[in-house]
């Protein structure tokens, strides 16, 4: 995870979704509120809602189109909303572990491998909100920002979903196994889908699940498989039998909390 210095006259998000959704979360702090004219009016509401929530928020600054995308990444798919804010507080495993305690139902983490790629980490983040995971762990050296494509990709659901980054995954694997976490590795030369393994009656206890994921291509390091306490592939059954990483998650999350 790259710990630059924040600026704060520089947007950390942007897209409807993304920003719309920091701006109503109490726990950002936001410096700047950056908007095209044809875009302020459709933000007027979410002014008012903020401070009839009681946030306190800055007031938008209008651009011009060329001055708005001078600030963004060249490309930037902004729909001419974007917001200067700080990022949101760090946590670790035993954070999420602490919080999964009150969930109701199966609590369910994912471990990212070394997947680097924003658009998939923020496509992996939207549908672990979605399905209702508890949290997401993803080690620290090799984790994008939740910022940019990534926060454009989750669609606002970097808000809502925690996130933890730890140093050494396979010692963090340890950690949840401790606290009664069977640990799952997504590998396609695992014995069984997730999906038979799921519907299976009896042990292992199925209300606590971590499912790893590996990057696409290498897939889960041999270090991190070796520790997880079981292997399970997804139920393809066609010609193409490999998923986009992302794809793996939304097919693996169904399988554990969608049924």
């Amino acid at each position: 995870m790259n710990n630059r210095p924040h600026r704060p006259e520089h947007p950390d998000l942007y897209g409807f979704h993304a920003v719309s959704e920091a701006w109503l979360n109490p726990a950002r702090r936001i410096h700047k509120l950056f908007l095209l004219d044809q875009a302020a009016k459709g933000f007027e509401s979410l002014i008012a809602e903020a401070k009839a929530a009681g946030l306190k928020r800055p007031a938008p600054q209008i651009l011009e189109k060329r001055n708005f995308e001078r600030l963004l990444p060249q490309g930037a798919v902004h729909q001419g909303v974007a917001i200067a804010c700080d990022r949101l507080e760090e946590c670790d495993v035993q954070d999420l572990i602490i919080r999964a305690r009150d969930l109701p139902g199966r609590q369910v983490f994912l471990i990212l491998d070394q997947v680097t790629d924003p658009h998939n980490v923020g496509a992996i983040i939207r549908s672990a909100s979605a399905f209702g995971a508890a949290g997401i762990i993803m080690q620290k050296k090799h984790a994008p920002e939740l910022t940019g494509v990534l926060a454009k990709t989750a669609c606002g659901a970097v808000e809502h979903i925690p996130v933890a980054y730890e140093t050494n995954l396979s010692r963090t694997i340890e950690v949840l196994k401790d606290n009664e976490f069977f640990v799952y590795g997504l590998d396609e030369r695992g014995a069984q889908s997730i999906s038979s393994l799921m519907q299976k009656p009896g042990n292992p206890d199925k209300s606590k699940i971590a499912l790893v994921l590996g990057a696409e291509g290498p897939g889960i390091r041999q270090l991190v498989r070796e520790h997880c306490d079981a292997l399970v592939k997804l139920p393809t059954q066609g010609a193409i039998q490999s998923l986009n990483v992302s794809n793996a998650a939304a097919v693996s999350l169904f399988a554990v909390l969608g049924q």
